[in-house]
């Protein structure tokens, strides 16, 4: 969580079910799924993941690679280049490859956009992620950086980038935003280019397997519109605490008051069955309890934000467990989120609100992410919320129409009684890689293919 006290960057953007197959989930037998509808028409969410879609693009020195689960590495590197690293002040040599997205067009002429992937890094190798617009009126955006990664902190530091602008637009750590929606200047396309590097010399190289962006035009709301309550139905999700980290770590983010992603993170990742193992963890203190709430942290962090909430930071960390995807999309109701949890899909939201704003909570926040599990039989939200004093407290109940609000409005008052930005209903959504039918169909009635 965000402390209340201290504003996130969020608050910079302008516009601001049948058994499921994986293992601990528990759903009641009678629990119907919702109606499924059309992807979101405020939402466009387009990825590249399948071999053709990497043959689509075109690429200097990289590879296509076929099979189960097909992806794009280094074949013959196109150069070498020096990166000087800020967070380390460390310089070095890396060979390099890259590979440039078709322009997509979107169905949706947004005010902002958020890049997500996933990828295997090994030592001695990173990636850079671009992207690239065109305006409603036919000119050009430059190529912004929207991340560079690596799963590992040994080569270098995993980062956003702050001060890019071309003064219609801007990245506020992790999202394309226009300067000002209310001129009626949108964003209609854009293509996205991912550069793979590797120390000079080597074999080694990144794989990624999936590539993608969101774009959004939500518009300025302080409340939504209620949906109707579809199904009840509880997801079996580990519950872990961010507060009893509090002050571990203080180099992440200042310990775990302020790691309700990367929380949240382990929470889903954990629900598919995925483990650290116990070499992973054995840089944490032994008397520390849930060691890989910790490792979370450090491995989602952002050496520039200063932070563990970057949104495709996260949703990249989930991607390096086992067979498993992360992306970053929003959603348009709770009725989308009944229609993933009917399949066994835990989500994570993103949310600001008052304290008086959640009945329950107890707290107020800038920003915070927290785990969806289910619906009670009133509709209301059942959430393994991070915020709690322990593991054991960690599972809320939260008023529907209280959560829907907070969730998806794009405008707000915070505690100073100034207008604020909400999120407008950003959620992480992970899930296996090879995922059954029914999970295919929830994620494609929410625009994830």
């Amino acid at each position: 969580m965000t402390r209340a006290s201290e504003p996130s960057r969020r608050t910079l953007l302008t516009a601001a079910v049948a058994a499921a197959t994986a293992a601990g989930t528990a759903v009641p037998a009678a629990a119907a799924a919702p109606a499924e509808k059309a992807s979101p028409s405020l939402v466009d969410y387009r990825a590249w993941t399948s071999y053709p879609d990497w043959r689509s693009g075109s690429g200097q020195g990289v590879r296509a690679v076929a099979g189960s689960r097909p992806g794009l590495v280094i074949a013959t590197p196109a150069g070498r280049t020096d990166y000087a690293d800020p967070h380390t002040g460390k310089s070095a040599t890396w060979e390099y490859a890259t590979w440039t997205s078709p322009a997509h067009r979107l169905a949706v002429p947004s005010t902002e956009a958020i890049a997500s992937w996933n990828a295997h890094t090994p030592t001695g190798t990173w990636l850079q992620v671009e992207l690239k617009g065109t305006y409603s009126d036919g000119t050009d955006t430059p190529w912004y950086v929207m991340g560079r990664w690596a799963s590992g902190d040994q080569d270098i530091r995993r980062t956003s980038v702050d001060g890019q602008s071309d003064g219609r637009s801007a990245i506020r750590t992790d999202t394309f935003a226009v300067a000002d929606p209310a001129s009626g200047l949108r964003l209609v396309s854009y293509r996205l280019r991912l550069t793979l590097y590797r120390a000079p010399g080597t074999r080694i190289t990144p794989t990624v397997w999936r590539l993608g962006a969101m774009g959004s035009d939500i518009p300025d709301r302080f409340t939504v519109p209620a949906s109707t309550p579809g199904i009840t139905a509880e997801l079996i999700v580990p519950r872990y605490s961010q507060e009893i980290h509090k002050g571990q770590y203080p180099e992440y983010d200042n310990g775990g008051e302020a790691w309700c992603s990367p929380t949240s993170s382990q929470m889903i990742i954990e629900y598919w069955g995925r483990r650290l193992m116990p070499e992973q963890l054995s840089w944490v203190d032994p008397s520390y309890a849930d060691p890989q709430v910790c490792h979370a942290a450090r491995f989602t962090y952002d050496h520039q934000y200063r932070g563990c909430g970057n949104w495709p930071f996260n949703a990249a960390y989930a991607a390096t467990f086992e067979d498993l995807r992360g992306v970053v999309t929003r959603l348009s109701s709770l009725t989308d989120l009944e229609t993933l949890i009917a399949a066994g899909i835990p989500a994570m939201t993103s949310q600001s609100f008052l304290k008086d704003e959640l009945t329950g909570a107890g707290y107020g926040t800038s920003g915070h992410l927290m785990t969806v599990i289910g619906f009670t039989a009133d509709g209301d939200v059942i959430a393994n919320d991070p915020a709690a004093p322990s593991d054991e407290a960690v599972r809320r109940v939260y008023r529907r129409r209280e959560f829907e609000n907070i969730w998806l409005r794009t405008k707000r008052y915070n505690a100073s009684g100034k207008v604020a930005s909400g999120t407008g209903g950003v959620c992480y959504l992970y899930f296996p890689a090879r995922p059954t039918a029914r999970q295919r169909k929830a994620l494609a009635a929410v625009g994830v293919r």
